[in-house]
């Protein structure tokens, strides 16, 4: 995580589960990061909106707004947000279609917090590596724009220079 050292890393927990959702802040917050509870989809929605996030840890099943259609929302706010879909109702299906649709990982309730912390850890690095690899494209593109650009100017010129 070391291009997120500087600055803490922000973590939404969504789940209708208020003591499992305190419960996950609370230990996140011993690991250091910066962790919010939100207790549906809807409201975790919001926070999101609100708040730079990096990290969205939510159910799957809860009333209104589940965590699929949650997961989609925060993809199209932010492709390199890291979701991580946390459930007691897993099935191989419902896996497969929660990392098509964007997840980092699909982890089945109950959990080991150890487990969780790692990854959480790795997901992170991921998150950092695509946040330095926009950076990266970005300056590919804007040197590949740029350098026909120089060449052009240098050929002008030097018709310019030598008639």
């Amino acid at each position: 995580m070391a291009g997120l050292a500087e600055e803490k890393v922000r973590i939404i927990v969504v789940d209708d589960d208020r003591g499992l959702a305190d419960m996950l802040v609370e230990h996140l917050s011993r690991l250091g990061y910066r962790a919010v509870a939100a207790y549906g989809g809807e409201e975790g929605l919001s926070c999101f909106k609100e708040s730079g996030f990096q990290m969205v840890i939510t159910d799957l099943k809860m009333p209104g707004m589940d965590g699929m259609e949650l997961m989609k929302e925060v993809k199209a706010i932010d492709k390199d947000a890291v979701v991580l879909v946390v459930t007691g109702y897993g099935t191989i299906e419902k896996a497969v279609e929660a990392i098509k649709l964007g997840a980092y990982d699909f982890i089945s309730k109950p959990f080991d917090l150890n487990s969780l912390e790692v990854i959480i850890h790795r997901a992170l690095e991921r998150y950092t590596l695509s946040r330095r690899m926009g950076i990266f494209r970005g300056l590919t593109l804007a040197l590949i724009i740029s350098v026909p650009v120089w060449l052009i100017l240098g050929v002008v010129l030097a018709y310019l220079f030598t008639n």
